[in-house]
């Protein structure tokens, strides 16, 4: 029984917290920098001020998680984000392929709660900071829910709520809007007319429910539907984020006018269904319901934060390099008209480099505030930058940099800018690769010691000869090419296998990329022109021309619709077909042509179909490939880049193997294998399903043995990218021998990297 007696006031509970960091915002860039840091080894406190993680991709937004994969649309392979957000991507795919946003929702609770490291606090708002000279030194948070003031104490801060509370009343420099094209050269920098800020979304989704159901609409919905000049595109497929484009917002304070724009949003949206209901334009609608409408707007974007470094329109175009480059972007330059659904211009206005970019960590602190580490949409970049960095997947990627520099500045009593110093980048780097962290032209060099002492013998190595010809026969109503990994020197022979339904001409070209990280074959190396007569065929292509340098090089059948090609069912870890095809939704009409001097370059698209299609080539290939040996498992990288990096076993190897054999033992006390889930798939959180739950390229079951035979450990049912196990007890022996399983007869085994510590 409690009894609080009268009282002139009273004062609510209050909890003093200390931790080494707090991050404000529980989006996937701070829940990524949670778990990062508490997985180094530090105290973090995570401040989310909704009931659940996520933000925009949580299940009161909906939107899909996005980067530089951009839906398969444009020419940037393998580039999904690693580390904490690709496992996190990777196991929504093996529970949730049907994009269900609730079970999105508990898997990133999951993650965090099963950090010790972690205390969460979510309904918490911050509304204070304290600061002493440029050190902040605590923020005040409230809890609606527990009617609780928390106190926040930290060395170190991380600002990840999207608007920035933290950084703002900390005093950190910032700027809200678009800087004009002087300032740093931006030739795609907007002007007023257009509308200098992105505006919110509110998405909505429906339900069939087998039975008529009417629609009355509440009396704010919007009556006239026609003030939205697409309305005409309104139909009854398209619901959630394929209606990003219902956006408002960019010509108000998308921070203080929030309300306001949601409330035109919600206008918007019942609008939208009274005209899909009610208008009679759609009788396919009458058995729908709207079952769920968003109670906040998802934020593009609002105030950000300078660093010691802006990322501009430059660095990502020409995909220029820095010494502190931690992590990466691929999406386009997405700029939106700021009038948003009002608009009479079209939703988006995108533009896309020739390959991912580096992003530095001088754009990941404050600039003037000395304590305080910058995440997520609000980093240090120009509005024009911030149309291609602000998206989820690049933003989770960056909160896992920001993760990994506190835990140093930690341990090595370090602020942020002093970790940027030549003498501290590096090691930060080599931290965030031992992770999975990807970052573009940079290998992993530490932790592969006992790797390197090792001799290394396997079952086999995978020289590929030949893609078999055991798949469909399939029409070229697209220019399809194979991308093939090639070594400096001259271009194989290929032979290839066509069926022409009428006496025509097939063009096929050896294009490479004028980048050799990059995959958009704006190179053309050599070209042939065949003679077909109808009917099946064996063709025979010989060129010329050498390899300038190791890249990839890419096969390319031109378009002809009176020719079909023989594609292959095996599978390769480093292989892909792509088509020169549009994807509308990425602003992929099959190329890119500025009519404008805007700063940004013309090129094709040539992107991957979606499984279950995009199969192999089948192509005999003279002399094989051999780029696929165990030297791939020491060279520190773990995707394919300019080659696939994998060891891959060879086909017909039925027992696959590794075996690392020592002069003396050595004491183990933990292994890392690193697998192939596929880096070219974009595994979109919500909304979109998946014809899966495991990538097919993935190892799922195998064993490792001591070097008497004994079994150490054994692995079955494996899904996930990067498998760790740590031994209680270290072990000690002078060899280690791992057995895999193919994962498809059809599928040889691959493995990226192997660390023995």
């Amino acid at each position: 029984m409690i009894i609080g007696n009268a009282a002139t006031q009273r004062g609510l509970q209050q909890h003093n917290l200390y931790s080494d960091l707090v991050v404000v915002g529980g989006g996937l860039s701070g829940t990524c920098c949670a778990i990062t840091a508490a997985r180094a080894g530090i105290k973090v406190v995570l401040v989310q001020d909704r009931p659940v993680l996520g933000g925009n991709a949580s299940s009161e937004v909906r939107l899909w998680v996005l980067g530089a994969t951009s839906h398969m649309g444009n020419n940037n392979r393998w580039a999904r984000e690693g580390g904490v957000i690709d496992e996190i991507l990777v196991e929504n795919l093996y529970r949730n392929p049907e994009g269900n946003a609730l079970i999105f929702d508990t898997i990133l609770l999951e993650k965090v709660h099963l950090e010790s490291n972690i205390t969460l606090l979510l309904n918490t708002s911050v509304f204070e900071i304290e600061k002493k000279e440029n050190n902040i030194s605590a923020v005040k948070g409230y809890c609606s829910q527990n009617q609780t003031h928390y106190i926040l104490h930290a060395p170190l801060f991380c600002d990840a709520s999207g608007d920035g509370v933290v950084a703002f009343q900390s005093g950190a420099a910032f700027r809200m809007g678009a800087e004009s094209a002087e300032e740093f050269g931006e030739k795609f920098a907007p002007t007023a007319e257009y509308g200098e800020l992105l505006g919110h979304s509110i998405y909505f989704y429906s339900k069939d429910t087998g039975k008529p159901v009417r629609f009355i609409p509440p009396s704010f919905a919007l009556k006239d539907i026609t003030q939205i000049p697409r309305y005409r595109q309104f139909n009854t497929k398209d619901f959630g984020p394929w209606l990003w484009w219902l956006e408002y917002g960019g010509r108000l304070d998308t921070i203080q006018d929030s309300e306001k724009i949601k409330w035109e949003l919600w206008k918007v949206v019942y609008g939208v269904w009274d005209h899909i209901k009610n208008s009679g334009q759609f009788p396919e609608a009458e058995n729908l319901t709207l079952e769920w409408v968003g109670h906040i707007p998802g934020k593009r974007e609002s105030r950000r934060f300078e660093g010691d470094y802006m990322l501009i329109q430059q660095d990502i175009i020409e995909q220029r390099e820095h010494y502190d480059a931690v992590s990466f972007g691929g999406w386009s330059i997405d700029l939106h008209p700021a009038d948003g659904v009002f608009s009479e211009k079209p939703g988006c206005n995108q533009w896309h480099s020739k390959g991912v970019y580096q992003i530095p960590y001088r754009c990941l602190y404050s600039k003037n505030v000395d304590n305080l580490f910058l995440a997520g949409r609000l980093i240090s970049s120009s509005h024009v930058a911030f149309g291609s960095s602000r998206v989820m997947a690049t933003c989770a990627h960056v909160g896992q940099v920001v993760g990994m520099a506190a835990k140093l500045c930690i341990q090595k009593e370090l602020l942020p800018r002093t970790l940027s110093a030549h003498d501290h980048i590096g090691i930060l780097q080599q931290e965030l690769l031992t992770t999975g962290h990807h970052i573009p032209t940079l290998a992993l060099s530490v932790g592969l010691d006992l790797l390197k002492l090792a001799s290394i013998k396997t079952s086999s190595d995978l020289v590929l000869h030949e893609l078999p010809p055991n798949g469909p026969m399939l029409p070229m109503v697209h220019a399809v090419a194979q991308m093939l990994p090639l070594k400096k020197g001259k271009l194989p022979s290929i032979t290839a296998w066509v069926e022409a339904v009428q006496d025509t001409v097939l063009t096929v070209q050896f294009r490479t990329s004028s980048k050799p990280q990059n995959h958009t074959p704006d190179v053309v190396l050599s070209e042939q022109k065949i003679s077909l007569k109808k009917g099946k065929q064996e063709i025979n292509l010989n060129f010329e021309r050498e390899m300038p340098e190791a890249a990839y090089a890419f096969v390319c059948f031109l378009k002809n619709e009176d020719i079909s090609l023989q594609y292959s069912n095996h599978r390769v870890t480093g292989l892909i077909s792509v088509f020169n095809k549009t994807n509308p939704a990425v602003s992929n009409y099959g190329k890119q042509d500025p009519k404008d001097d805007i700063g940004v370059e013309g090129f094709e698209f040539w992107t991957p179909q979606r499984r279950p299609n995009g199969l192999n080539i089948a192509m005999k290939i003279s002399g094989g490939i051999d780029l696929f040996g165990a030297e791939n498992l020491s060279n520190g990288v773990q995707r394919p880049t300019m080659q696939p990096n994998a060891w891959v076993a060879d086909f017909a190897d039925v027992n696959p193997s590794i075996s690392l054999h020592w002069n003396e033992k050595k004491t183990i006390q933990s292994i890392e294998l690193f697998f192939d889930t596929d880096f070219d798939h974009p595994l979109e959180s919500v909304l979109l399903t998946h014809p899966e739950t495991v990538i097919p390229f993935c190892v799922r079951n195998y064993k490792i043995l001591d070097e008497g035979g004994d079994l150490i450990q054994e692995i079955r049912d494996n899904y996930q990218t990067i498998n760790r196990i740590e031994f209680a007890e270290a072990i000690e022996c002078s060899a280690l021998t791992f057995e895999f399983e193919h994962p498809d007869e059809l599928i040889p085994a691959a493995v990226f990297q192997l660390i023995v510590k």
